[in-house]
């Protein structure tokens, strides 16, 4: 497909973290851009802002005009939109070109030098670090995200041609559409059992994501992943180690030991194990490609984070609110580790969304497990996103199985006015829901009882 004989292009769940990236990317080369999402968030609202016309109803009358001239209309749908949606259904019967988002991400990325970032946790901060640090470091680079990267407060990072950093997505086997010249992946933990199966499918998945890679010189992993390539980690013999790793006045400072020599005094402002090896991922990638050390230092030292990544929303003496995108076991354990590790002493409160009757389901003593070690917790009901109910499937259930007397389930109407009676110093929201939605009024709330 040539992407110049395209002048529209429609997406079909245009509000998606994903799709509005590429949204933005096609108005910024000119192209006349419009789409469906089912609600409105703060994300289609800078869309909207941005000039892209956005509605919110299936209906195939607030399709406008230019975009029904199936010549020179490009289609870009999420596979999380249902299959009996009218708009997709009147593209496909009329035969207009319709493909994926991975797959018009692959056809971008196609023609230039790609790295593409993947992993069950950690691809959205590691891609957002690298596309930082080349782009500060004068590369001709575009990087797609799948967060909003708090330097730039876009999920499009350049306006490159020649480079690209592509989030590498596992979800639907997506990744499998991009051609990388340099990868990563940070881990492979199971997750996305409705798609998958099991744990091996996904770890095969992987594997055929991984053997994209000829040159395994340019494959990055953390240590300790059943793949062939070269090893990153924290204090643990990788071939880029992280070492002599202290905290000083809020900040990360340590030496990277790099097949290459030591980089030192090295300093990054995310808390958290995991994000350092997430930057040094980012670090081995970047001088794989040439990135000078003294650049790396430098992108390392400016980059402010992703939102809902880890995001402080307020950061006093006696007041903390963290906001965290976490929905697996896995990540809830990385934020518990960054909260203890940062404020030791304080009473920490974590209200917790989970997201996917299935996900809950899948991974019930695992949520249960990492819940436990927080002070306080508070449940909301389950996001369903794209799925229905399964029988049996709660925020009951799983507040049940959480071993801590200081637990309880509210509803999200009533979660601000609890908020305004906690005396906990410390508090994360965390949740792939629409608990992102709620930040600027759990903000408001918190500041004006501070």
């Amino acid at each position: 497909m040539d992407l110049n004989q395209i002048h529209n292009v429609y997406f079909i769940g245009i509000g998606g973290i994903g799709m509005s990236a590429l949204a933005r990317y096609f108005k910024s080369i000119g192209k006349n851009v419009a789409g469906y999402d089912r609600t409105s968030t703060h994300l289609t609202d800078e869309l909207k802002q941005n000039g892209i016309r956005v509605h919110f109803e299936d209906s195939i009358a607030l399709i406008d005009l230019p975009f029904l001239n199936k010549n020179n209309t490009l289609v870009v749908v999420t596979p999380a939109v249902p299959k009996e949606h009218f708009q997709w259904n009147y593209f496909l019967k009329n035969g207009f070109v319709v493909k994926k988002r991975a797959e018009v991400l692959g056809i971008i990325t196609k023609g230039t030098y790609c790295f593409a970032v993947a992993g069950t946790h950690g691809k959205t901060t590691t891609s957002s670090i690298l596309g930082h640090i080349l782009y500060q470091s004068k590369v001709d680079v575009t990087a797609f995200l799948g967060g909003i990267v708090e330097n730039y407060n876009s999920n499009i990072v350049g306006e490159g041609k020649t480079v690209t950093v592509a989030e590498a997505d596992e979800f639907d086997r997506s990744f499998l559409h991009l051609h990388p010249d340099v990868a990563c992946v940070t881990s492979m933990d199971a997750d996305h059992l409705d798609i998958y199966g099991d744990s091996s499918a996904i770890e095969a998945s992987f594997t055929e994501f991984a053997d994209k890679v000829k040159d395994k010189k340019k494959l990055f992993i953390t240590k300790g992943l059943p793949l062939e390539g070269v090893t990153v980690g924290a204090e643990n013999g990788s071939d880029y180690n992280a070492v002599n790793i202290r905290i000083e006045n809020g900040w990360y400072v340590f030496d990277a030991e790099t097949p290459q020599g030591k980089i030192e005094e090295i300093k990054f402002a995310l808390p958290g194990r995991h994000n350092l090896t997430n930057a040094l991922m980012a670090l081995a990638m970047a001088k794989t490609y040439g990135v000078s050390d003294d650049n790396i230092k430098s992108a390392l030292e400016t980059f402010k984070g992703v939102k809902r990544r880890f995001s402080y929303q307020i950061k006093k003496d006696n007041l903390v609110y963290i906001d965290d995108y976490a929905h697996h076991p896995t990540e809830i354990d990385a934020v518990h580790q960054a909260v203890s590790e940062l404020y030791p002493d304080k009473k920490v409160l974590a209200v917790f969304q989970p997201h996917l009757f299935s996900r809950t389901r899948d991974f019930i003593d695992g949520f249960a497990r990492s819940l436990s070690a927080f002070d306080n917790i508070v449940l909301l009901d389950i996001y369903p996103a794209r799925e229905l109910p399964i029988e049996g499937v709660t925020s009951k259930w799983l507040l049940d199985k959480i071993d801590n007397p200081n637990k309880k389930l509210i509803s999200k109407k009533d979660l601000i006015p609890f908020l305004k009676m906690t005396d906990a110093s410390v508090i994360v929201t965390i949740g792939a829901g629409d608990i992102g939605e709620m930040v600027p009024d759990i903000k408001k709330v918190l500041d004006e009882k501070n």
